[in-house]
């Protein structure tokens, strides 16, 4: 699997790119760029997989990804079908502060502001009572034009740094986000294999084949740039997947009938590692989760 360089285009007599798309679906392949991303998710639902960690998003929801950390946001199936007509809609902010602002983020006054983004260089999400306000900010540096573009930038900093201690981080610093152009390409191609084939019986040879090298180098390899193995990657991938699935399913049988649909073998095998990695069984989670939905209807009436 071949994986473009991820280089975003800055126009002409601009410093930083903002943007909002309306598509299909988000870009499906494990990509970096130089630089840091504000993303406003206005529209769609899906997995966030960034650095070392998994997240799930939907729409309203905003997130910091670090300059040249690997991230792909992967919209969930059902995006992918003619049948249901979806689309994403996402705001973006790109600025690079090794290009054209490295000048203005070396003043001695943007220390605070430095520092704050290399502190975070791993990425962050905007907790959920933030987001209508840093989404607002967002809105008005897209619309800005001239000196008040750079004014709206550091406003929108600003106030993220004034949030820094309800920031959710989205890695940990136990990725390696330092590998050089060859390895960076490789790497892509293997979580994007990864990403497109968790639902199928893929196996660690599967996995090391795609990626040219012997099972036991692959192994050291995946755990030097994921700080995961191989196999706890995989159930956890499959197992976020699993829990969008089983809170949307209409059967009895979804449980077995799920754990089916996203790559395991056997009924124990899931549950297994659906209680690794979430705490507690698949039932138990069902059943806090329309609990949660019970008293929140509640809660409004």
């Amino acid at each position: 699997m071949k994986v473009l360089p991820f280089t975003l285009l800055i126009p002409d007599g601009k410093s930083m790119l903002s943007e909002r798309v309306e598509l299909p679906h988000f870009y499906q392949h494990m990509h970096h760029h130089n630089e840091y991303e504000i993303i406003w998710v206005e529209q769609g639902e899906g997995t966030l997989l960034v650095g070392n960690n998994m997240h799930s998003f939907r729409s309203g929801d905003i997130f910091l990804i670090g300059a040249n950390v690997p991230h792909v946001f992967k919209s969930n199936p059902e995006y992918f079908t003619m049948k249901d007509r979806l689309k994403v809609k996402a705001c973006s902010l790109y600025f690079n502060l090794s290009g054209i602002l490295s000048g203005l983020f070396q003043l001695p006054e943007m220390h605070v502001l430095r520092s704050f983004l290399n502190q975070n260089k791993q990425g962050f999400q905007i907790p959920g009572r933030y987001t209508v306000e840093i989404a607002n900010l967002m809105l008005q540096l897209h619309n800005a034009s001239g000196v008040d573009v750079l004014l709206q930038l550091l406003s929108l900093l600003n106030q993220l740094k004034e949030m820094s201690p309800h920031l959710l981080p989205l890695s940990t610093d136990v990725y390696s986000s330092d590998l050089n152009a060859n390895e960076g390409v490789r790497f892509d191609a293997i979580i994007n294999y990864i990403m497109q084939n968790f639902n199928s019986q893929i196996t660690l040879e599967d996995v090391a084949n795609e990626a040219h090298m012997t099972p036991q180098a692959f192994c050291r390899y995946f755990k030097k740039h994921t700080g995961n193995t191989f196999v706890t990657f995989l159930n956890e991938i499959r197992i976020n997947d699993a829990c969008k699935s089983l809170l949307t399913g209409k059967h009895k049988d979804r449980i077995s009938g799920v754990a089916y649909q996203v790559g395991f073998n056997s009924l124990t095998n899931f549950n297994r590692a659906f209680k690794s990695v979430v705490g507690q069984s698949p039932k138990a989670y069902i059943n806090a989760y329309h609990h949660v939905s019970k008293v929140s209807s509640l809660a409004t009436v």
